[in-house]
C-alpha cells in the first residue's frame, strides 16, 4: 500500500495536508519548517517546487517562491530536502509543481529522481487531464500518485475524466481564483465536494482559502476527507523570517489547532 493510501485508510478523521514552498527562505530553515509541520500533526506534506511564474498561486506563495529562488533553490536541492525529511519521517510527501520544471529536466528523469528521494505524489498545477497520458504512464511506473485539481467550473464530463486518471486523492479548489487566505469557505465548495463524490471513491481534499480552525471544522463536517492549507502556513513563515525559533513554535501550534478542529462525522 502506498503512503498516501495508507494515510487515508488509518481512520475516519479527515487528514490535515500542509503546504510549504521548498527552499523558503533557505534550505536549512525549510527543513526546520517541514519538521515543525510534521511534529504538529501534518498528515501529508505538500512541497511547492519554486517556480518563476506560479500562475495558480496568490501573492503570499509567489513571494515565497521568490525567496526560495533567490536562495538558490533548484530541483536538485528540492530532492535533497525530501531526502532529509525522509531520514526522520514516513509522512507522505506530494510535490506541487508546474509542467515546465518537469519538462526541462525530462519527465522520466524527474519522476525517477522523485521516487528515489521519497516523493509519493505529484500535482502539476498547469497540466490539463487531456494532456496527462505520458505523465500518468511514467508516474505509474515509479509508483507516484498523479494528483489532479478540480475546480467549481469543472464540468461533470471533465470530472469523470480527471478521477479516472487520478490516484492518491483529488484536490478540490474551494474558491474561484488563486491561492490565498479567505474569510470563509463558500457553499459552492461544498457543492463541488458533493458533486465530485458522486463520480469517485478517491479521497477528496479541499484547498485554496482554508486557514482557520473554523474553516477546517466546517470542511470536515461537510464530508471532506482532507483539508489543504498553504497560504496561512506561508504567512507564518513570512512574518517570522527574522526569528526562526518563533516561526517553528507558531507553525507547530497552528497545525495542532487545525488538526484538533477536524471532526469525524458519521453520515450513516
Amino acid at each position: 500500500m502506498r503512503r498516501i493510501e495508507k494515510a487515508f485508510s488509518r481512520g475516519k478523521r479527515p487528514l490535515f495536508i500542509g503546504f510549504m514552498v521548498a527552499g523558503d527562505p533557505d534550505k536549512a530553515t525549510c527543513i526546520r519548517i517541514a519538521r515543525a509541520l510534521i511534529s504538529g500533526g501534518t498528515d501529508i506534506l505538500e512541497l511547492g517546487v519554486p517556480f518563476s511564474d506560479p500562475v495558480a498561486d496568490g501573492p503570499t506563495i509567489q513571494k515565497a517562491d521568490e525567496r526560495a529562488l533567490a536562495a538558490g533553490t533548484t530541483p536538485d536541492s528540492v530532492f535533497e530536502i525530501v531526502k532529509e525529511i525522509r531520514k526522520e519521517s514516513e509522512v507522505p510527501i506530494v510535490f506541487l509543481t508546474y509542467f515546465n520544471i518537469i519538462y526541462h529536466r525530462g519527465i522520466e528523469r524527474f519522476y525517477r529522481e522523485a521516487r528515489d528521494a521519497g516523493v509519493d505524489g505529484i500535482l502539476i498545477a498547469d497540466m490539463p487531464v487531456e494532456e496527462s497520458e505520458e505523465i500518468c504512464t511514467v508516474a505509474s511506473r515509479y509508483d507516484i500518485d498523479p494528483i489532479f485539481l478540480i475546480a467549481q467550473t469543472t464540468s461533470d464530463t471533465r470530472v469523470k475524466k480527471i478521477v479516472a486518471k487520478a490516484s492518491g486523492y483529488v484536490y478540490l479548489v474551494a474558491v474561484l481564483g488563486v491561492t490565498g487566505v479567505r474569510d470563509k469557505v463558500s457553499h459552492e465548495a461544498f457543492d463541488l465536494l458533493h458533486r465530485v463524490r458522486r463520480s469517485t471513491t478517491l479521497p477528496l481534499a479541499l484547498g485554496f482559502g482554508i486557514s482557520t480552525p473554523a474553516h477546517a471544522n466546517v470542511c470536515s463536517r461537510a464530508g471532506a476527507d482532507g483539508v489543504i492549507v498553504g497560504s496561512a502556513i506561508v504567512e507564518i513563515v513570512e512574518r517570522n523570517l527574522e526569528d526562526p525559533d518563533a516561526m517553528v513554535r507558531e507553525l507547530n501550534d497552528y497545525v495542532y489547532s487545525m488538526k484538533n478542529a477536524l471532526v469525524v462525522i458519521d453520515f450513516a
